[in-house]
């Protein structure tokens, strides 16, 4: 098996569906692909769904929530691809992707993780590699704060904003939401930290990748669209705390700070 896509729905159907027919229209060429779906107990009927239009497609069906890393390292774990794709619900493929992914991988055997361009619905670019965070970065991301110059400086060092996004380039971390990862590095790095149960498990990942010294490219050449929801950053910054996507991300940004500090 050459490449094994792993998409994990959390009352995620309409996307799910979508994602899947964009792989089915994909162009593989000669390489050998299977589909894992893994459901977070959604209760939204996508298991009957997919084993009636998608036979084929590996169903995996979690008896409660388990968090993002969890359900995704469910996946992985069934997973016989010489690559892994750690595919978003939410995400649509063009017919080249994962050929170019593939290729790509095939020529550089000391990248672990590379992750493709990431579109808007609207085509526009969407930040998807990043610096390090520091401190404070979460905060001026999710409150008012972020208008002073000194945070927007911040921001736009995380964002990568003095950089094209047109050119292959290592990167601290990739965007969770496509991380095309070789089997060999997940093998000798380790699956997601499940102690995330949402947010910053990507981060921690990457990290881990270049600890064991594989990697971690962004790869424009290749492209896919995104509809990112950006959920913790929904709500007015004074009810932040009241939401509970919001609270996930305060929570693991903790998490990853006892874990890694600052360094």
């Amino acid at each position: 098996m050459d490449i094994s896509i792993v998409i994990l729905n959390y009352k995620s159907k309409g996307f799910t569906l979508n994602c899947i027919k964009s792989i089915k229209e994909a162009d593989f060429g000669v390489l050998k692909y299977e589909i894992i779906v893994v459901d977070n107990n959604s209760g939204d009927s996508i298991g009957e769904i997919i084993k009636w239009q998608y036979p084929e497609i590996i169903f995996i069906q979690n008896k409660k929530n388990i968090g993002h890393g969890a359900g995704n390292n469910v996946g992985i774990k069934r997973a016989q691809g010489k690559y892994i794709s750690i595919t978003n619900a939410d995400t649509i493929l063009f017919k080249d992707t994962f050929r170019k992914l593939y290729d790509y991988m095939e020529v550089n055997k000391n990248v672990g993780m590379v992750g493709p361009k990431q579109l808007n619905p609207d085509k526009s670019i969407q930040y998807s590699c990043f610096r390090s965070y520091k401190l404070f970065t979460p905060l001026y991301r999710r409150t008012p704060i972020g208008k002073f110059k000194f945070a927007q400086k911040d921001i736009d060092r995380f964002l990568m904003k003095d950089y094209s996004h047109k050119t292959e380039k290592e990167v601290s971390w990739l965007l969770g939401s496509f991380m095309f990862c070789r089997e060999k590095a997940l093998g000798e790095v380790g699956l997601f930290d499940e102690r995330y149960f949402l947010y910053l498990e990507d981060t921690d990942l990457c990290r881990r990748f270049w600890n064991k010294k594989w990697k971690v490219v962004y790869y424009p050449e290749a492209e896919i669209i995104h509809n990112h929801a950006r959920e913790s950053a929904k709500e007015k910054w004074y009810k932040f705390f009241r939401s509970k996507t919001a609270r996930y991300h305060i929570i693991s940004w903790i998490k990853y700070l006892k874990k890694w500090g600052l360094k």
